[in-house]
């Protein structure tokens, strides 16, 4: 019952703690509004980012996959939860000898040559430590904080005060079908054992391709709560920021086949593509030959259906034909559509698919100041929707977009200069959706995965 009782307790005390916060945040919020008519959504947005940022672990995940869907939150909000750092304390080396005994038993000290008990990077979830195999080779060991499965639930059930309160400024969007879906992948992260199949996945997808490098997972280190991977030595991506073009292009190349090789054709997206899941590998003169990609507890697998929507509605806005618009937005699961909200979704569409639809070479944000990209468009689907909204959010869409925003970040600090039309036209070049699914039913089956729902 010990056990038991501990985690009950870890599971109460997170409770609330997440709900004192979030409370205070919510109840200044509420009541600038009731007394006085206040509506200052920038000190409002700061009050729930410092309570968040405080808190750390998941909920503060959940509110930064919150802030880059458009209209989820208000500007204000989105801005200031964008700019949280999802850093937890770290643990400290006997806490860290005490989890690691919990995870490989009492000699797993003797199953590494070294292991470092300071930790090399923390995040929301967990940390990594730097080791060596017995056969000499470098290991990154992705150590998870303990109770996590009960800090998820505490901060999961919060989110919908978080939601409460978007309810109450007149939404857009209506928000539970994201719900749904974020609390649905962020229990996934929870699982190593199915993170190290979706990197398997992610091996076998990208092996054709020498400049983008997939770490490899050792699996007798490894538990649901330890992921021991091959250690990849790499230079951050904004350390290239001031390279020359053609260096700048070879690593945006494979930023971009990273991403839309395993999508075009495996249906996979890689949910989380910021800045730290990516490094860039080369010589001894740091000059770039590829990049390696981390981090795969953030994996959404699609239905064929899904990603034939992502090629008509590309198509239909390159022919400017409706009807195939209209599909696909009908076969990513939005129902009922007004004109006034396909007109909506329209303008954040071109923006999404801009650079795809423009044949030469350029950046992502072609003269637009990094701090403006994207806020015109937001803030005129923000308007349109509001008018005839609330929209219902499939779950399907939700990790597209992020995912898409998120990539597009990346190319933003990065600067490259690309053809992204011949890009991505090469990536879709004779797309089918059976091809596709036999392929994606075989590599699923080859890492021991399944279709997510």
């Amino acid at each position: 019952m010990t056990d038991e009782t501990d985690r009950f307790s870890a599971r109460a005390a997170r409770h609330l703690r997440v709900s004192a916060h979030v409370g205070r945040a919510a109840a200044r919020i509420a009541g600038a509004r009731l007394l006085g008519g206040g509506t200052n959504d920038a000190q409002s947005a700061a009050a729930l980012a410092a309570a968040l940022g405080r808190l750390k672990g998941p909920l503060m995940k959940v509110a930064q996959m919150l802030a880059t869907i458009p209209d989820a939150l208000p500007a204000e909000y989105a801005e200031s939860l964008a700019r949280l750092q999802a850093q937890a304390p770290p643990m400290g080396a006997a806490f860290v000898k005490r989890r690691m005994l919990a995870e490989l038993g009492a000699d797993w000290r003797a199953r590494f040559a070294s292991f470092d008990l300071t930790p090399a990077a923390a995040a929301s979830l967990g940390q990594v430590h730097h080791a060596q195999s017995k056969e000499g080779m470098s290991l990154a060991c992705k150590l998870q904080y303990p109770d996590m499965a009960s800090a998820v639930e505490a901060d999961l059930k919060q989110l919908d005060l978080i939601l409460a309160l978007h309810r109450r400024m007149r939404p857009a969007i209506d928000m539970r079908e994201v719900a749904k879906e974020i609390a649905a992948r962020l229990r996934e992260e929870l699982d190593y054992r199915r993170e190290a199949r979706h990197a398997a996945l992610y091996a076998e997808i990208l092996r054709p391709f020498a400049d983008i490098r997939v770490p490899h997972i050792d699996i007798d280190l490894s538990t649901a709560r330890l992921l021991t991977m091959q250690w990849l030595e790499g230079r951050p991506l904004v350390a290239y920021k001031a390279a020359d073009e053609a260096e700048r292009s070879l690593i945006g190349t494979a930023l971009f086949k990273a991403w839309w090789i395993p999508f075009s054709h495996y249906g996979v997206i890689h949910g989380d593509p910021h800045l730290g899941n990516y490094s860039v590998f080369g010589d001894d003169a740091a000059r770039a030959e590829g990049i390696n990609l981390f981090d795969y507890g953030c994996i959404r697998i699609f239905a064929p259906r899904f990603v034939a929507g992502v090629v008509d509605l590309y198509e239909g806005l390159r022919q400017d034909d409706r009807a195939r618009i209209v599909h696909a937005y009908e076969s990513w699961g939005f129902r009922s559509l007004a004109k006034e909200t396909i007109e909506a979704l329209n303008i954040w569409a071109r923006f999404i698919y801009g650079p795809l639809l423009d044949d030469r070479s350029r950046t992502i944000a072609d003269g637009v100041a990094p701090g403006l990209y994207g806020r015109r468009e937001a803030f005129a689907v923000h308007q349109a929707l509001r008018t005839h909204g609330p929209l219902a959010v499939p779950r399907e869409f939700v990790f597209m977009d992020r995912a898409a925003i998120g990539l597009g970040a990346a190319f933003l600090h990065l600067g490259a200069k690309l053809n992204f039309y011949r890009l991505f036209n090469a990536a879709i070049d004779g797309f089918d959706s059976e091809a596709l699914a036999a392929r994606q039913s075989a590599a699923l089956a080859k890492a021991g995965l399944a279709a997510t729902l």
